[in-house]
């Protein structure tokens, strides 16, 4: 008899080889050379990302923390939370805050918003000719510069303009727009320019409403105003976030327009935050001190873009 061959080891379960005969590669760095594969194709955007957007913001925010000056001072040192102490015992910078926030919420957020949401429901009634011409002339407004549509309401705002010449015609008292009111001006030029881009946004949305909707809730006797509110508000819930998210983003920043109407006056009246950056970092030559109340601006708009995140990421 043939003896029984000795018990072997444990046998070794070797892996499969991979499609070039070699052992397959670790899991990580499949996943590692995919993500890197996957990010080869956006990288020239990030790199001009880095180098025109987060490389500026860095080096502004250093000089946030310096004493830097246009002129008489050899160089810089590093001074720093004293720019943003000195910014809020700034009675004038308090004072920017304010009439920011109230340019910001009259002219965006009520004005422009609200206004823009009108245009889009009433021209979605309207005959053809009237649609074209209302989107006509409050686009005309939207796609003028800045400095051309300032130039404009300030000539419809000065002491001789054109609010004044038709309250006179109809017996009314006039007065110096520019001078008593200088924030509301400026609130309603920023109405007038900017509505277009309202009205542009909320038109597509509401065409997005089924009609079927619409028409069932008007034969269950739903007014107009119950319609809006129940129906067309929360489907458009969304198109809404976005529209004050990018209008008061663009708000914050306009310089342009109140620069040519009141160059911020009188008094400060209407020197919001970007012309009061302005009059500290170019006019008084403090580059440190502008710098940092331009820090703050864009932590006000972060703030504002975060809590409209928030409200995107509800689902309607």
């Amino acid at each position: 008899m043939t003896a029984a061959a000795p018990h072997a080891g444990p046998e070794t379960v070797k892996s499969p080889p991979g499609p070039t005969g070699s052992p397959s590669a670790p899991p990580g760095n499949h996943h590692l050379r995919r993500a890197l594969t996957r990010a080869l194709p956006v990288s020239p955007a990030l790199v001009l990302l880095v180098l025109f957007l987060a490389g500026p913001i860095a080096y502004c925010a250093y000089i946030a923390f310096t004493d830097l000056q246009l002129t008489g001072q050899a160089e810089s040192s590093f001074v720093g939370f004293e720019n943003f102490r000195r910014a809020f015992q700034d009675e004038a910078f308090l004072n920017a805050v304010w009439l920011t926030l109230v340019f910001t919420v009259l002219s965006s957020l009520v004005g422009q918003n609200t206004l823009g949401l009108a245009l889009a429901a009433l021209m979605q009634r309207a005959s053809k000719p009237v649609r074209t011409l209302v989107g006509g002339i409050v686009i005309t407004a939207w796609v003028l510069p800045e400095v051309v549509a300032g130039f404009l309401l300030y000539a419809f705002f000065r002491r001789e303009g054109t609010l004044n010449a038709i309250l006179d015609w109809l017996h009314l008292p006039s007065q110096n727009w520019l001078f008593t009111l200088p924030i509301l001006a400026v609130s309603f030029a920023n109405v007038w320019r900017g509505t277009a881009f309202s009205m542009l946004v909320y038109s597509a949305a509401l065409n997005e409403i089924p009609k079927e909707i619409t028409e069932a809730a008007e034969v269950d006797g739903a007014s107009g105003w119950r319609r809006m509110w129940h129906i067309t508000l929360p489907m458009i819930r969304r198109s809404i976030g976005t529209n004050l998210m990018l209008n008061t983003l663009q708000t914050l920043s306009v310089f342009g327009l109140i620069w040519v109407m009141t160059r911020g006056g009188p008094g400060g009246k209407s020197q919001t935050l970007p012309l009061f950056m302005y009059e500290q970092a170019f006019q008084n030559s403090l580059i440190g001190y502008g710098t940092a109340v331009a820090l703050l601006l864009l932590l006000v708009g972060s703030a504002f873009s975060l809590v409209y995140m928030r409200l995107l990421r509800t689902e309607v």
